[in-house]
């Protein structure tokens, strides 16, 4: 088995259950750390003749990371392609073991069940859920709407996302009515957008800010086995960017 990811947490899922089989990853893929494979390029715009050249068995997609274009291609190719779509935590962990046991893994990898231990008894949320809103970018804008992993994670963790009832997924409000909303709390993720104390806090001043991972906040791998404590411990320290 040949196996080329276009998703980098599910390259990180593969390169520690079964590094063997994986021979190519994106330029984005950068867990684990060390990891040694072919590089195709970045998960939005690979490069297919670089993909079709290390013949791979099966190429792994996500249907939010990846281009559908690109998927077509890789089928009108002949190449067998998995294309995974969570939107909660539970359907995260049942996807990662459906995969595993595609690719021949007949027990659950340790990683694996302590995700599941990890999410059946997440940190104590506030008793009273924190008005959030999410941003994942900004110049424009976007932030976290409803049907997203995850703004399930946020949900677990007793947060109450200001735009999860939004017609779009990932609204495009401006900054003026992110504002309006008044939320308790504003969620920075460190990726997509590199939100840091100096870039991001600012544009809410008086409003705590929590400095969250991006990678414990959006992937579905090994690092949900960390994901609720993290996120926890750094939703709970925000910082507050004078008035």
């Amino acid at each position: 088995m040949r196996v080329v990811s276009l998703v980098p947490s599910l390259t990180e899922a593969v390169a520690v259950t079964l590094p063997e089989v994986l021979v190519g990853a994106t330029d984005w893929c950068t867990h684990p750390a060390g990891l040694d494979v072919a590089r195709v390029g970045g998960s939005k715009y690979p490069d297919l003749d670089r993909v079709l050249a290390l013949r791979p068995d099966l190429v792994l997609l996500n249907v939010e990371e990846n281009r559908r274009a690109d998927a077509d291609a890789l089928v009108a190719a002949g190449v067998p392609v998995r294309v995974t779509y969570p939107r909660t935590v539970p359907q995260a962990l049942t996807e990662l073991a459906d995969l595993l046991a595609a690719l021949g893994v007949t027990a659950e990898p340790e990683w694996l069940a302590a995700a599941r231990r990890a999410w059946a008894t997440p940190a104590t949320p506030p008793p009273v859920p924190r008005r959030a809103v999410v941003p994942v970018w900004r110049r424009p804008w976007v932030v976290l709407g409803g049907d997203t992993f995850a703004g399930d994670v946020l949900r677990r963790l007793g947060m109450a996302n200001l735009y999860a009832d939004d017609a779009e997924r990932y609204p495009r409000p401006d900054l003026d009515a992110l504002r309006a909303r008044e939320p308790d709390l504003v969620v920075l993720p460190d990726e997509p957008y590199a939100f840091t104390a100096a870039d991001g806090p600012e544009a809410f001043p008086g409003t705590p800010c929590a400095l969250v991972s991006g990678r414990h906040l959006t992937w579905y791998g090994p690092s949900l086995a960390e994901a609720p404590g993290l996120l926890a411990a750094q939703l709970a320290d925000p910082v507050t960017h004078p008035a």
